[in-house]
């Protein structure tokens, strides 16, 4: 699975609940920080080919981020358990995502549990990019419900004008929304 749907699924799935703009940044890392082990690919194809989805795809991974990311939030028991699952949506998503017979090696680096998708899809497939465009445009949707968009602790000035650009596009009377 792509990168920038991993951080919309963060960012999807922060918004279901009452949290700071600093824990839906953090719902977007936990989202996506799994794909920290592609950086393997810095030091060849071979070793890309035996870190990726094995360094930083597993339960191991997915708690210590947790743990992390939990203790720099204000709601930290809530922000533990988010974070968690964001991390295995990671990994359900790339379970289909990345293409037949990928592995994820799960419990690594304590277990040999492997989880491996024969009939995954192709890394450039039409089901990847569906499940792109679902997020996208539920981000949309946050954008001109919630008022926010994932750029909001960033750039909160330009997070505001494409709001108000998207809801006035949409029908909504174009305000400022401070």
């Amino acid at each position: 699975m792509h990168i920038p749907t991993h951080l919309m699924s963060g960012w999807c799935v922060a918004n279901l609940f009452t949290l700071t703009a600093r824990e839906r940044a953090f719902c977007m890392a936990a989202a996506s920080l799994a794909d920290l082990d592609g950086l393997s690919r810095l030091f060849g194809q071979e070793a890309y080919w035996d870190y990726h989805h094995v360094v930083c795809h597993n339960l191991a991974f997915a708690l210590l981020m947790s743990v992390v990311l939990a203790a720099f939030s204000f709601h930290q028991l809530k922000g533990f358990i988010i974070y968690l699952v964001l991390a295995h949506l990671h990994l359900v998503l790339d379970y289909y995502g990345s293409g037949p017979g990928w592995p994820i090696r799960y419990g690594w680096p304590f277990a040999n549990w492997t989880w491996v998708n024969p009939w995954g899809w192709e890394f450039s497939s039409w089901q990847n990019r569906v499940v792109a465009g679902v997020f996208l445009l539920w981000t949309l949707v946050i954008a001109v419900v919630r008022r926010r968009t994932p750029v909001e602790l960033l750039t909160p000035e330009l997070d505001q004008r494409f709001v108000v650009g998207l809801r006035s596009l949409v029908g909504f009377r174009a305000t400022q929304v401070l």
